[in-house]
């Protein structure tokens, strides 16, 4: 492990992150637990293992566990269609959308923000009321269409609809997730008590590409101020590294929040061969090739092939994780029976994220499999 820690060291002191806390597990038992870096490089504020990180998009996978458990208590299938749920939701021709196209972002929503001002994009009722006056941007069923907000709004909107509509989703995925696994430190929306420990969102890699720099800081101050209240299912979740490991370790194991059968449905592939169109500003910008989406229900699956995985080359094809927003990544590899969570501060420009993660997720492989 001491190759994956020379690496972090290597790469934070030549400015390209600022920090790192990553784990890596095998069988269960913790391999490497390290914080490294700083958590503000600017003000010389060094990386603790309890700092507090904006998880960005592997909140959808948390959001997509909720889904699932309604699934598995038959409140919903997920061949219903989204609009026997919510009824608004039919406008501009998505009356037979369903959540399973919506997992894998398959529903044709659009890829860009809802028709809301900075300050409300963490009000659930508000994004809901943009996102049902949006009309798909392709047929659903017909393309991977990522859709980075208005897919896991409308999935959590489902959630909360479901379960009577009186509750907060916060709440919900407090008492059936956060809770139940021990994550302490998590919430969908940032606590009071968290905020001393909370890691700024600064773009160090400000290179041009999927994110504006500016925007990736702006929505991170928001994910972190308590008094937003934020409610982001696609991105508005903070933690620690070790609450991430302890909800990577629950899918690894089974059964404490997802059955078996759930989860092995949730993390094969659904997309086919088709490619993500997330991407395709990268195939213009670095030459990247074509290649499949491998999106699951929530997930984001290995597959094979050689092409950019921030999984690694290494990873067997069952591999599933997320990531989000050029600084945060888990992954578990069922058939190595290893769990990797790397959270980093210094957001990079995603497709060098995506570089920056293979690499470290193919020294840790090899490193944990020769431990």
């Amino acid at each position: 492990m001491e190759r994956l820690v020379d690496a972090i060291r290597a790469d934070i002191a030549e400015q390209v992150y600022d920090g790192a806390e990553v784990i890596v597990a095998r069988g269960g038992e913790m391999l490497l637990h390290s914080a490294l870096g700083f958590a503000h490089r600017d003000s010389g504020r060094e990386l603790q293992k309890s700092d507090v990180f904006a998880l960005f998009s592997i909140s959808k996978s948390m959001t997509a566990c909720l889904a699932l458990q309604q699934v598995e208590c038959g409140h919903i299938s997920l061949n219903t269609a989204v609009a026997e749920v919510i009824p608004e939701f039919a406008a501009k021709g998505k009356a037979g959308i369903t959540l399973a196209q919506l997992l894998c972002h398959m529903a044709g929503m659009p890829g860009t923000n809802p028709d809301v001002a900075l300050e409300y994009q963490g009000d659930l009722e508000h994004v809901m009321a943009s996102v049902c006056q949006e009309a798909p941007v392709s047929v659903p069923g017909e393309r991977v269409s990522y859709s980075p907000i208005m897919a896991h709004a409308t999935i959590g909107e489902i959630v909360r609809r479901l379960e009577g509509g009186q509750l907060r989703l916060r709440d919900i995925m407090a008492r059936d997730i956060f809770i139940p696994l021990g994550m302490r430190d998590s919430a969908l929306g940032m606590r009071d008590d968290l905020v001393a420990r909370a890691v700024p969102v600064v773009t160090r890699d400000r290179r041009p590409g999927m994110f504006e720099p500016e925007s990736a800081e702006a929505l991170g101050a928001l994910l972190l101020d308590p008094i937003a209240d934020t409610e982001m299912p696609s991105g508005g979740v903070v933690s620690t590294a070790e609450d991430v490991f302890r909800f990577a370790e629950a899918l690894r194991s089974g059964s404490q929040i997802l059955s078996p059968a759930t989860l092995a449905l949730a993390t094969r592939i659904h997309t086919g061969s088709k490619p993500n169109n997330l991407y395709d500003f990268a195939r213009d910008m670095r030459d990247w090739p074509e290649f499949p989406a491998n999106l699951g229900f929530g997930f984001f699956i290995r597959g094979t092939g050689l092409h950019p995985t921030y999984f690694g080359a290494l990873a067997a094809p069952s591999t599933f994780g997320a990531m989000g927003a050029g600084s945060t990544l888990f992954w578990v590899d069922p058939e190595h029976e290893i769990t990797f969570v790397c959270l980093t501060a210094g957001l990079m420009e995603e497709t060098y994220s995506c570089d920056r993660f293979m690499r470290l997720s193919d020294i840790a492989i090899a490193a944990a499999l020769a431990a």
